[in-house]
């Protein structure tokens, strides 16, 4: 009896852990990503007021900001914007300067012509909500308005040799409108009769090459370096996720990958990695990223800042080696620049084609990638062929159930062989109440004897933790499950069901708390874990017993605030165990205890014996 109240008090304990644990957490955390989305489609729509006239918000122009490099004769990477007062909305902001619009199949926006600024840019093909009606999605903001963000390049050098930065008004020499195979060739010429001749242009996707040409028909030598910089003002609303990297990022020198999460740039306020000849910086959300490419082959570098002074801002830069143009002759620099949806086959592309070392590194995939990349390709490969992500999901299922067929069907053999020895089991039981020593020995020579393993029943579970964590990741960081539809009220399988059964799944006029979103797909699996574990033989421990029976709800409880995807998966993985471990019983002629089980929960139990 002490055992069973201790038992009691300890699930009692668990489910007020699992209750606070949705209030205080996954409660505010929903509450916060639909509010996100809510301002994010305020922003998309342009109708967003911006606060105007914050107490030293902006930091002067100029080289503020401390140089990457180290010696006398550093340079500094130019500062942020001045501060002038924020725009009224972001309309207002783009009407500020002269611009050249972006139009390709997958991006709309403009260049800001003062600086030669990328600060304009939403994506077609992506929108802030599942709804058909929602605006597409903004990925960079003019650097005046509270959340700017933009990408920029530019160089800096001695007071006789400037060069273009973020206040050169660049004058337009070809193209109205930068799209696929038309670039934009921009121009400046400085006091020294130096002239950067700069062609932007734009691919089918997200990938911008900026080309800059230095002339020099001045008298003298001219010594610049050149930089790029993403910067980004305030803190965004981030996933608050462990799983993903959402901040600072990078893959240089020989330093290799670097995460740095908004806290952790907060906290070291500047990080400079090695110098590199390659790779690649900036700053990623969780579906989306802005990153520079600095020119191979020329020595330049890295750093991750914090900027607390004027406007709180976070920025990835790079600073290269001077680059010296003599008199009557011309250099080139080229930058590009990723701009846009973390989709893993246009990653790919342009690591093996443009030659970028693990940029297939922008995608999360995290410690696991050996199991949770091939599971993308997988259930990626299977929607090309059926056409929704969902199904696409089931057949995953199906095939990894295929895979380990084998080892399943080994573990559900000695399952049914002990059902078979349950009553040799309970005879020794008995034999031995009172001596624990000789009953496990007992024990042990009859598994021997029989050929069975004890924990063979476990491999089942254990063979679905992993492929559990593997579509947990591919259904939480990557963008082609983003609003991927099921069918029904599931429009979006990266999401959690969205019913409860609360207000009896929305028949009832009111909306319940994030944390008692119990919707149907969560039930549905619950059942199906219910039934699975009632194929088996209630154990005779009133521990255990209680353990059995509260599973399925505390699990029901916990995957309501995962991804539908995964709680589908797994519901669906449950029914096909629960076909293959009845066959095989029945095979094996081992009894098959569900109907008992089920029937059993409702008889009157006889009292004990006084």
């Amino acid at each position: 009896m002490d055992n069973n109240r201790n038992f009691l008090i300890t699930i009692a304990l668990s489910i007020l852990i699992l209750v606070v644990w949705q209030v205080f957490y996954m409660n505010p955390r929903i509450e916060a990503q639909r509010e996100a989305a809510q301002i994010e489609a305020q922003q998309s729509a342009g109708t967003t007021d911006q606060s105007a006239g914050q107490a030293g918000e902006g930091a002067a122009t100029g080289s503020d900001i401390p140089n990457a490099q180290t010696g006398s004769d550093a340079a500094s990477i130019p500062g942020a914007d001045s501060a002038a007062a924020a725009p009224a909305s972001r309309d207002d902001a783009l009407a500020q300067g002269q611009r050249v619009r972006i139009d390709t199949p997958r991006l709309v926006g403009s260049i800001n012509l003062t600086g030669a600024r990328i600060d304009d840019l939403r994506l077609k093909d992506y929108r802030v909500t599942a709804k058909k009606d929602s605006p597409i999605v903004t990925l960079l903001n003019p650097g005046r308005l509270n959340n700017g963000y933009y990408v920029e390049t530019g160089y800096v050098g001695s007071s006789t040799s400037a060069g273009p930065g973020p206040d050169t008004q660049w004058q337009v020499e070809e193209g109205a409108v930068l799209s696929p195979g038309n670039p934009v060739v921009l121009s400046y010429t400085n006091d020294s009769n130096v002239t950067f001749r700069r062609t932007i242009a734009v691919d089918d996707d997200y990938l911008f090459t900026i080309s800059d040409s230095i002339q020099n028909a001045g008298s003298e030598p001219v010594e610049l370096r050149s930089y790029g910089r993403t910067t980004r003002f305030g803190e965004p609303e981030t996933s608050g996720i462990y799983i993903l990297h959402e901040g600072l990022v990078g893959v240089t020198g020989e330093d290799g990958l670097r995460e740095i999460d908004y806290s952790e740039a907060e906290e070291e306020r500047q990080i400079t990695p090695g110098k590199s000849e390659d790779g690649w910086l900036g700053i990623t959300d969780k579906y989306w990223a802005v990153a520079m490419v600095p020119e191979a082959g020329r020595s330049f570098q890295p750093r991750y800042s914090y900027f607390g002074d004027g406007r709180a801002r976070y920025q990835a830069d790079f600073l290269s080696d001077p680059i010296s143009v003599a008199p009557g002759s011309s250099s080139t620099v080229e930058t590009m620049v990723f701009a846009g949806a973390k989709e893993v086959n246009v990653i790919e592309q342009y690591e093996a084609n443009k030659n970028i070392r693990q940029f297939e590194l922008m995608i999360d995939w995290g410690w696991f990638y050996f199991i949770t990349k091939p599971m993308f390709y997988l259930i990626d490969f299977l929607f090309k062929l059926l056409g929704n992500f969902g199904v696409a999901i089931l057949a995953t299922t199906v095939v990894v159930k295929l895979i380990f067929f084998p080892l399943a069907n080994k573990s559900y053999k000695s399952m049914a062989n002990m059902k078979k020895v349950q009553p040799a089991m309970m005879e020794i039981r008995e034999k031995y109440a009172d001596d624990k020593m000789k009953q496990q020995q007992a024990m042990m020579e009859l598994y021997k004897k029989e050929k069975i393993n004890p924990v063979a029943g476990c491999w089942p579970i254990l063979i679905q933790i992993p492929v559990f964590f593997a579509l947990y990741k591919v259904l939480y960081v990557t963008i082609e499950m983003r609003h991927a539809p099921f069918f029904g009220w599931i429009q979006d399988l990266s999401a959690p069901d969205p019913t409860s059964v609360f207000n009896l799944f929305g028949l009832l006029p009111y909306d319940v708390p994030a944390f008692l979103l119990i919707g149907v797909w969560p039930i549905i699996m619950g059942i199906t874990m219910f039934l699975q574990m009632r194929m088996n033989p209630t154990p005779p421990d009133p521990t255990q017993a209680m353990i059995f029976n509260w599973m399925p709800v505390i699990f029901t409880f916990m995957l309501a605030t995962f991804p539908a995807g995964l709680v589908i998966y797994w519901a669906w993985n449950n029914l096909l165990s629960i076909i293959q471990q009845g066959v095989i019983m029945k095979r094996q002629g081992a009894k098959i205890e569900l109907w008992d089980n089920l029937t059993g929960m409702f008889k009157k139990k006889p009292k004990p014996a006084e």
